[in-house]
């Protein structure tokens, strides 16, 4: 790796941005006109125009002292294009400013835009402007997301119904648990840095938690299929978060079933070494980027054969409140202990 360090006050921002994307192609038919002008310009030809926002502060949401930039460059835009699907629409544009610390010289800025390229031309998301600024320490970052869904084809979190079943993408826990991993590693390393990382085996929770995807496929699937969920959301504070957050704006209650919550062998492995609960780690660890959804009864046959969608529920009525039935049969309230961006 280069170690050469240009400073930024060499280009100047309009230098800076001409610099960091002039590597980005277009990829919509929507995008007119893009990085260059006062403004972008996009047309997204009768369909409806799905719009989201994210900020990413350092030492808030990311610690880059085990987030490479490149990782937290692609990161920076999959969370943004995860809200995107969860509307059911297809992500076409993003916006992407920076504000930063001298401490960033340009070949550091050079990596964290790799990263978001590979993220554009991934999901063929088009880089359309954004801003740059200084920092007093720290690096920031916000991300703007466009997309498009056909004329009220868009999906809500309040438009369940009783009896719909409850599902799930992918595996949960996982990004939780690379996050105790690496926070542990990195006290380790404070206390004695000549101890080196030790990341062994774990690559399945360390890569959920510095390289997420936005669940594009799942969308797909669902249109293959002919399924509109009755309502939907990504999964980024925890499942019982979101769950609780879907079933208060439908006015209604759930029930879920530990047994069918799906976790990776390695989180389950992972978190048996830590010596957390793995149903825990899944029910409360942010960051997932999964989504949850809920369908009507009758499309479940369309998705017995789909190992990607797991069904860990239904909605019930809102007096019977939310509850997961544990293993053993149990029924215990779903409590909302996942991640705060306003905690301590």
């Amino acid at each position: 790796m280069s170690t050469e360090r240009t400073e930024i006050d060499k280009l100047g921002e309009f230098g800076l941005i001409e610099h960091l994307t002039e590597n980005f192609e277009t990829h919509n038919a929507s995008t007119i006109l893009s990085i260059g002008d006062d403004a972008a310009v996009i047309d997204h030809f009768g369909k409806q125009t799905v719009i989201t926002t994210d900020l990413l502060i350092e030492g808030v949401h990311f610690d880059l002292m085990y987030t490479p930039l490149k990782h937290l460059g692609y990161k920076a835009v999959v969370v943004n294009l995860s809200d995107i699907y969860a509307m059911n629409a297809t992500p076409t544009q993003i916006t992407m400013s920076i504000a930063f610390s001298n401490r960033f010289s340009l070949e550091a800025l050079e990596e964290f835009y790799e990263g978001v390229n590979i993220a554009c031309e991934k999901y063929d998301v088009d880089l359309i402007g954004g801003d740059t600024s200084t920092s007093q320490k720290g690096f920031i970052i916000s991300v703007t997301a466009i997309g498009e869904i056909a004329p009220d084809k868009y999906i809500k979190r309040s438009t369940a119904e009783s009896g719909d079943l409850i599902c799930v993408s992918g595996d949960l826990g996982a990004a939780f648990l690379g996050l105790t991993l690496m926070e542990r590693e990195k006290q380790i390393f404070v206390e004695n840095p000549q101890i080196q990382p030790n990341l062994e085996n774990e690559d399945y929770i360390v890569g959920r938690l510095l390289k997420p995807e936005a669940r594009k496929d799942i969308i797909e699937i669902l249109e293959n299929q002919n399924i509109l969920p009755t309502s939907m959301m990504d999964i980024s504070d925890g499942l019982s978060s979101e769950l609780l957050h879907l079933c208060k704006q439908s006015n209604l209650g759930c029930r879920i079933y530990e047994e069918k919550i799906p976790i990776h062998d390695a989180s389950r492995a992972a978190a048996f070494k830590f010596g957390l609960d793995p149903t825990v780690c899944a029910l409360n660890g942010g960051e997932d980027y999964e989504l949850l959804f809920t369908m009507k009864q009758s499309d479940y046959d369309k998705i017995t054969l789909q190992e990607e969608i797991s069904v860990i529920g239904y909605i019930c009525d809102k007096e019977e409140g939310a509850k997961l039935i544990t293993k053993g049969k149990n029924l215990f309230d779903i409590t909302a202990q996942g991640w705060n961006a306003f905690g301590k």
